[in-house]
Formats: C-alpha cells, sequence, structure tokens
C-alpha cells in the first residue's frame, strides 16, 4: 500500500451531525485499515455556532490530531466557511453544502471548491437531516482515499442499534453524494 494520507475538519450548525460523519469517517478508515484520529471541538459554539471535528487518516503513524492548515474541508453551513476556509492548504479540497453556504468566487482561486447542494439532495430523498451524509459521500467520491463500500460497512459502527433501520436510508443519501460530485464536477 503506497503512503496514504488526508486530513479533513468537518464543521456546521450543532445538529448538523458533523460529528456523526467524522466519527463514519474515522471507523471507516480503520475499516480499510488504516491509523486514524477524530477528535471533536464540544463548546458553547455548538448552540447554533460552528460544531466541528477533526479527522486523520494515515498510512503512517500519525503524530498530531490538530490541524492547523487543513488539507481538505466538509463545510455545513456559512459561520463554519468564514472560519475555516481561510485556514485551508493551498491547492486544498473544500467540499460545500451550497444549499446554506454561499462561496465568494475569489476563493476558488487557490482551492478546489465542490459545490453540493446537500439539504435538497436530502430532502429528495425523504429526509433534510441526511445532508451531513450528502456531504460525506460527495467528499469521498472527491477524495478517493477510501471506497464508499467501506464507509457503508462502517455505518453500522455509528448508528446505535436502534436507529439501524436508518442505516439503508444513510447508504443512500451517502450513494446520492458521490453521484452528484460524478455527474457535476
Amino acid at each position: 500500500m503506497s503512503n496514504k494520507y488526508v486530513d479533513v475538519i468537518i464543521a456546521g450548525f450543532g445538529g448538523q451531525g458533523v460529528m456523526l460523519i467524522g466519527n463514519l469517517l474515522a471507523y471507516s478508515g480503520m475499516e480499510f485499515g488504516l491509523n486514524v484520529t477524530y477528535m471533536p471541538e464540544y463548546g458553547p459554539e455548538m448552540r447554533g455556532g460552528t460544531a466541528n471535528c477533526t479527522v486523520v487518516i494515515a498510512s503512517d503513524e500519525i503524530g498530531s490530531p490538530i490541524i492547523k492548515r487543513p488539507k481538505s474541508l466538509i463545510i455545513m453551513n456559512q459561520p463554519s466557511l468564514d472560519k475555516f476556509l481561510p485556514r485551508l492548504e493551498q491547492n486544498g479540497l473544500a467540499v460545500i453544502n451550497s444549499s446554506l453556504v454561499s462561496v465568494p468566487e475569489a476563493a476558488a482561486d487557490n482551492v478546489r471548491l465542490v459545490s453540493v447542494p446537500a439539504n435538497e439532495i436530502a430532502d429528495r430523498l425523504g429526509n433534510t437531516r441526511m445532508a451531513n451524509m450528502v456531504a460525506l459521500g460527495a467528499y469521498i467520491e472527491s477524495m478517493g482515499i477510501i471506497g464508499l463500500d467501506v464507509v457503508n460497512k462502517a455505518l453500522k459502527n455509528v448508528i446505535a442499534p436502534h436507529y439501524a433501520h436508518l442505516i439503508p436510508k444513510n447508504s443512500e443519501a451517502l450513494e446520492a453524494g458521490a453521484e452528484y460530485v460524478r455527474n457535476n464536477h
């Protein structure tokens, strides 16, 4: 296996499921046999501000879970874009929930922006709350470090047993996000 490394800050409003998809991404990395760190940031921001977490996935040992200049972002709301986009590494990837975030054109000069109408796609699937899974599916497709099959397998590790009946819908949302990227970016 060649050296693999990706780090991502996932950010949005508290309640948008950013911690859930961060946890899912970390479990997916473990399922794939890679080293991972998952660091959620809890605090007063969770009540309407920017809740966020950091995930690092690597084939080598991970020196620190703290990322000052992330290689990638998943942004679910405008305050998160304002806070984290300036920190994104040059030529880094930002998957943006374009349902809630407007990105200034100048921001695309030195980064790769993937705009996904995650809320609208989730609405079409029957549940707006799955916008986080749509965004993660778009991210997985854009990054290419782990396949959707691995992420789908890891769902059982992060979805509580009494919500297991929602796993197929979450898989559908992941696939819808990936498909959007395949067809539009």
